[in-house]
């Protein structure tokens, strides 16, 4: 394994909730989502914003991308723990492929704090 993909990730899913009439809905049961440890990953610092106002607020952004041929199977709406922080997929995870085969993985991870 390269040292550049030496973190390990933790893929946090999380199912609907269920009403108490027995209709899925679409909010997210955190407390009952299953996390699966992904090692030999690379996460790296990406974009920042801060919003002033009423609600000062700071994004801060990370890529994650795996190693040639490695698949991550982050959906936009689950979660990833990484050191020490939760962070939200952002967006669509980006398969490349070359030749119609998986080339590498990459994922924009966000945390909202403020």
């Amino acid at each position: 394994m390269s040292m550049l993909y030496g973190e390990t990730v933790t893929l946090v899913r999380a199912p609907l909730k269920v009403d108490k009439y027995g209709n899925t809905t679409s909010e997210r049961d955190w407390a009952s989502a299953t996390r699966t440890p992904y090692p030999g990953l690379m996460v790296q610092p990406d974009s920042s914003s801060e919003a002033v106002g009423d609600r000062p607020s700071v994004i801060t952004g990370w890529r994650l991308m795996t190693q040639k041929g490695r698949d991550f199977p982050a959906l936009p709406t689950d979660r990833v723990e990484w050191d020490g922080l939760t962070l939200a997929v952002d967006g669509e995870v980006g398969r490349f492929r070359l030749r119609g085969r998986l080339h590498h993985v990459e994922a924009r991870l966000k945390r909202v704090s403020g």
